[in-house]
């Protein structure tokens, strides 16, 4: 996983569950991007983790998983 926080300064680090496959965890970065203020996000597989570069804050980004067959909480 690379170190996302350079690109926005602050960073939001996530414990993503129900990621089974590369396709769940490229879904998973799609609909982080799209929150608001997400500058940059890897999403990682095997950690179960995802790293949010910008100024998005972690309710937005839980809230952009629900109803998605994802749940993420802070980590």
């Amino acid at each position: 996983m690379k170190d996302v926080t350079r690109a926005g300064g602050a960073g939001v680090t996530l414990a993503i569950t129900g990621m089974t496959c590369i396709g769940c965890a490229s879904a998973v970065k799609r609909l982080l991007s799209n929150v608001p203020g997400a500058l940059e996000v890897d999403v990682d597989l095997d950690s179960g983790r995802a790293l949010v570069a910008g100024t998005a804050r972690a309710e937005a980004l839980i809230a952009a998983l629900q109803g998605t067959g994802y749940t993420a909480r802070p980590a």
